[in-house]
């Protein structure tokens, strides 16, 4: 939410630094994001000054070119040449001095540099309406008022609005600060904290009057539950035209683009009290009925935006004699909005049920301004003085007179909530002890009336608008978030409880692992839970039937719960590649959910992505592409971290991976591995290549409890390494080789290696070498030649009888 500080000075009268006050807010629960400086001419007119052309001739060189000397009020003229028809002698002119810079339409920057035009030097430039931000002419150069003095800076000539605007990151309880009012109205009570008494400054509507009465509009809210209050006036006579330059200007400060004086207005009170407004054209509005209803299941209805919609049955509409004409609360429609023709209006404000405007706003996916404070809940006592307010507005100027009572539908008056504050209470759970006064202070700072007081606590009537203000620790919050959280001393003692727990624990193997991935060079990344449907076409594995659906969804892009980490892991991984980032190594511990038989289950999962080189280039270094055998080994070094070995290999046959194998225990799946298939990566936009491994953490946890580790001492007697260069069959995995080693000799074969692989020349056809060593040792005696001759021979025999081996 962007807040003017121009505009937060017409309530609160401060001098206080931009900075400072953002500072306070901060401190009060509205948190700023960021300050940014808002000019309604970009640059200020920065190095533009008046001069007076004191002659004119005619470019030697150029036709449609003129040399002009100009007196800007510095000393000797200067040479300019200009190629503005309208320039001629004696006039006074905005001149761009050397080293300004001007920004064009788009607000691209370029500066004004000495140089020379068809041979005549040119030292500055007679400015046109276009070329300082001041318009869009550019028929010749401005021409100003005679009785302006040479030299004086335009920026004190023209009414430039320079501001600075606060943007909030206001959370979903705080309805009531949604509007430049309600967030002075909290400054005002930080302020009173800091001994600082201001008054708060609202706009006056006592000059409100009815003219006349020749357009009566009747209104007929049939869902009173949906619309509890429902005001309306007409205005006729009036003229829809551009806004006045100041008007544009709040509004462009905040982000919005001016439309016309009448919508401008709506907007204007919109954002600077918090209640939105609609104006409806009078004269299509049939019957002159204005009807608040619902209406059937399917009915067609076309928004502003030009989109026709299909209407729910719980949709509150606003419809006239015979056809809808607005969403309320939401979004008008197209055949009912003002335009240059509109002379006469229906002037809408109401308080609408949150729940229902929430609903409708997401079952069409629309997000106004009106519906995002509607939702939340608005002040449902202001809504005829915000009219009142826009009524004067438009009348002031867009002309017109006010031509009907205020018809106000106000069946049942929304209470004020009350709350009973105890001081005890309030000392307990801020954990130090507030002076009573102070209390009362802030809470009467805050439009919280104080009824009645005891030496026990505080009878308290909170005003409905303060909707997240209803039991006892919310008004504790309250008081906290004023009297600041920093002025809260902070404890000498800390209190902590030893907890027994298992070092199996999530928590711990989680932190063991993610330690170890992170001094590989990984990155943890946290992912949203919820995703699109669409990935369940990526991929077999995933079914439709399998999505667990929400029920009220954000947008239909968060519409499911993930059924795998793969595609929120390459999200990820295409927003970085997309940035320059294209080296990665990632790791995510997280959830997947999935729905069987109407039965909901959910699983641990710990993803891991590689894509790019293994490290950064370095001058002493080469760069490796991280390729499978890499994510092999991230995978064997975390399950060896958590005592698991001796798993099943066998290969993947699915399409999320073009190459990938499969570890298990027994009948257990520990987890799959591999290179994510090109289909997959193509619709992620990702075209190098990416390695995923997928632990099925609850399985992995499971198989790590039962393992027992085992320590022994360090052997006193030194092992020993043989080598053999075998010719294998293409097709014979080192694996094998490994298992049958293993076999041979249990006792004294400690470790097989894989050192060398060689295929191609010199080679008989479909075989391969492999250069695997050896490592032989007895932990209680020194070996012997003939012991490690024998060991060796056993392993030749067994390789030659069951793998075809030759030794090369």
């Amino acid at each position: 939410m962007k807040i003017s500080y121009n505009w937060l000075k017409q309530f609160l009268k401060t001098d206080w630094p931009a900075e400072k006050t953002g500072e306070l807010l901060t401190d009060l629960g509205l948190e700023i994001e960021g300050i940014e400086t808002y000019q309604s001419v970009k640059g200020g007119l920065e190095g533009i000054v008046v001069g007076e052309v004191l002659t004119c001739a005619q470019h030697p060189n150029a036709d449609r070119l003129k040399v002009t000397t100009v007196d800007i009020g510095s000393g000797d003229p200067l040479q300019i040449v200009c190629g503005a028809p309208n320039v001629a002698a004696g006039q006074k002119v905005p001149v761009a001095t050397i080293g300004t810079t001007l920004y064009t339409e788009t607000g691209e920057a370029w500066k004004i540099k000495k140089g020379k035009i068809r041979g005549e030097e040119s030292h500055g430039m007679i400015c046109a309406e276009d070329e300082l931000g001041l318009g869009k002419s550019h028929d010749g150069i401005l021409v100003l008022d005679k009785n302006l003095k040479a030299g004086t800076p335009a920026a004190t000539i023209f009414d430039i609005e320079n501001d600075q605007v606060f943007e909030i990151g206001l959370t979903p309880n705080r309805a009531d600060a949604m509007s430049h009012y309600g967030v002075a109205r909290d400054l005002k009570a930080g302020l009173l904290q800091k001994d600082i008494n201001t008054e708060l400054i609202t706009p006056s509507v006592s000059s409100f009057h009815v003219d006349s009465r020749p357009l009566k509009i009747d209104i007929d809210v049939k869902n009173y539950d949906l619309a509890p209050r429902y005001c309306g006036v007409t205005i006729s006579g009036l003229k829809v035209e551009a806004s006045p330059a100041w008007l544009q200007h709040r509004l462009k400060a905040i982000g919005l683009a001016p439309i016309n004086n009448i919508v401008d207005i709506t907007n204007y009170v919109l954002h600077e009290l918090g209640q939105p407004l609609h104006a409806f054209d009078a004269a299509k509005i049939s019957e002159n009925k204005v009807i608040v209803k619902t209406l059937t299941k399917g009915t067609k209805f076309t928004t502003l935006d030009g989109v026709e919609r299909e209407l729910h049955a719980e949709d509150l509409m606003i419809c006239d004699g015979e056809k809808p004409m607005c969403i309320a609360g939401v979004f008008g429609g197209i055949h009912s909005g003002v335009s240059e023709g509109t002379t006469s209006i229906f002037l809408e404000s109401a308080y609408f049920n949150p729940v229902s405007i929430r609903k409708t706003a997401k079952r069409h996916g629309l997000n106004t301004d009106a519906s995002f404070r509607f939702e939340r809940g608005i002040d449902p006592n202001i809504t005829d003085y915000a009219l009142k307010r826009a009524a004067l507005m438009i009348l002031d100027i867009a002309g017109g007179e006010i031509s009907s009572d205020v018809m106000d539908f106000y069946p049942k008056k929304i209470e004020d909530f009350q709350v009973r504050l105890s001081f005890d209470n309030a000392r307990k759970l801020i954990g130090e002890e507030i002076p009573k006064e102070t209390i009362k202070s802030i809470l009467t700072s805050l439009d919280i009336k104080v009824n009645n007081v005891t030496e026990a606590g505080l009878g308290l009537t909170v005003p409905a608008y303060r909707n997240d203000v209803q039991r006892e620790a919310d008004v504790i919050e309250e008081v906290l978030r004023v009297y600041g959280y920093n002025n809260i001393n902070t404890t000498e003692k800390l209190n902590a409880s030893i907890s027994n727990t298992s070092k199996f624990e999530d928590y711990r193997l989680q932190n063991v692992i993610g330690n170890q991935l992170a001094s590989q060079g990984f990155y943890e990344i946290l992912s949203n839970s919820l995703t699109t449907p669409k990935y369940i076409e990526l991929s077999e594995q995933l079914k439709e039937e399998h999505n667990v659906v929400m029920l009220n969804p954000l947008s239909n892009d968060l519409s499911v719960m993930r059924q795998s980490l793969l595609f929120s892991g390459l999200e990820a991984v295409s927003y970085n590649i997309n940035r320059k980032r294209d080296s990665l190594k990632l790791y995510e511990f997280g959830k997947t959910y999935h729905s069987f038989n109407e039965q909901r289950e959910e699983y641990k999962h710990l993803s891991v992505l590689i894509t790019g080189n293994k490290s950064s280039q370095r001058w002493n270094t080469q760069v490796q592409q991280s390729d499978f055998f890499y994510l092999k080994g991230i995978v064997n070094a975390t399950l060896k971290r958590l005592g698991l070995s001796r798993y099943k290999v066998s290969p993947i046959k699915n399409d999320v991976f073009s190459e990938g194998i499969s570890l298990s225990l027994g009948k257990t799946k520990l987890v799959d591995f591999g290179i994510v298939s090109k289909k997959i990566l193509k619709h992620f936009g990702i075209s190098q290549e990416v390695l995923f491994a997928d632990f099925n953490w609850d399985n992995v946890l499971d198989m790590a409890k039962h393992n027992d580790i085992k320590f022994k001492g360090i052997p006193k007697y030194p092992e020993v390494r043989r080598d053999f260069a075998l010719l294998l069959d293409e097709a014979i995995k080192f694996e094998d080789i490994d298992k049958i080693a293993m076999q041979t000799e249990k006792q004294l074969l400690k470790d097989v290696d894989l050192f060398d692989v060689y295929q191609g020349k010199n080679l008989p056809k479909g075989k391969k070498s492999y250069a695997v060593s050896f490592t032989i040792q007895d932990e209680h005696k020194t070996l012997t030649d003939k012991q490690i001759d024998k060991i060796m021979t056993k392993l030749q025999a067994n390789f030659e009888k069951q793998l075809g081996a030759e030794l090369r």
